[in-house]
C-alpha cells in the first residue's frame, strides 16, 4: 500500500488519480503513524517551501522522513524539501539530500520554468529510469532549482543544467510532475511501484 503524504502543500488530488488509473492501492497520511503503514511513500509538493516545511514539521512528519527506511518519492517541492536548504524563504529543508537550492534568474529567460522539456540521463542506470528515454519530454512548474551533483540522476537544461531527477538510498526525487505528464509520468510513478515491492518481496 502507497501512502501519499496529506499536507498543506500537498498536491494529492492529482497523484492520488494517477495512483488509481495505474490500479495501485493508496491513502493519505496525515501523522507518523499513518505512514508507518505503508510499503512506500509519495511526497507530493505545490507551492512555497517554507509554509510547506512548516506544515510537516507541525504534523511531526519531518522527523519522521528524515529517519524513515521505507522507499519514498518527493515530487516538485517534495523533491525540493529533501534537500538541506532553499532560498525560497531561507528554508531550511530536510536534510536528506546534499546542496541547496536557488531561484532561476529572471533576467534569462521567464520563470518559473513551465511547461514540457526533456532530461538527461547522462548514462546513470536506476530503477526509476526504466524504460526512460532521452525524447521523452515531461511537464515542468517550478522557479527554483536543485544543482547539479554526485546524487543527480537526470538533468534537465532551462537557463542552466539542475537536477531534474535525484537519488540518495531509499530516496528519489523528481523536479517535474508525473502526475501531469501522460503516458511517461506513469511509467516514472510505475517504476517507483515496482521499487516498492520489489524491495517489499525481498523482505519477504
Amino acid at each position: 500500500m502507497i501512502a501519499i503524504i496529506k499536507y498543506k502543500a500537498g498536491n494529492t488530488a492529482s497523484v492520488a488519480n494517477a495512483l488509481e488509473r495505474l490500479g495501485a492501492d493508496y491513502y493519505l497520511a496525515d501523522t507518523p503513524e499513518e505512514l508507518e503503514k505503508a510499503d512506500g511513500i509519495i511526497f507530493p509538493g505545490v507551492g512555497h517551501a517554507a509554509s510547506a516545511m512548516r506544515s510537516l514539521q507541525d504534523q511531526g512528519v519531518a522527523d519522521w522522513l528524515k529517519k524513515t527506511k521505507k522507499p519514498v518519492l518527493g515530487i516538485c517541492v517534495g523533491m525540493q524539501l529533501m534537500f538541506e536548504s532553499s532560498t525560497e524563504g531561507d528554508t531550511v529543508g530536510l536534510g536528506i539530500i546534499p546542496g541547496s537550492l536557488k531561484k532561476f534568474d529572471e533576467k534569462e529567460a521567464k520563470v518559473p520554468h513551465m511547461g514540457w522539456n526533456r532530461i538527461q540521463t547522462n548514462g546513470h542506470e536506476h530503477p526509476i529510469l526504466k524504460n526512460f528515454s532521452p525524447k521523452h519530454y515531461l511537464y515542468f512548474v517550478h522557479s527554483y532549482y536543485a544543482p547539479i551533483s554526485k546524487n543527480t540522476l537526470a538533468s534537465c537544461d532551462y537557463i542552466q543544467d539542475f537536477t531534474a531527477i535525484v537519488a540518495k538510498d531509499n530516496f528519489v526525487g523528481v523536479q517535474f510532475h508525473p502526475e501531469k505528464s501522460g503516458n511517461v509520468g506513469s511509467m516514472v510513478l510505475q517504476n517507483f511501484l515496482d521499487m516498492v515491492y520489489a524491495e517489499k518481496r525481498t523482505e519477504a
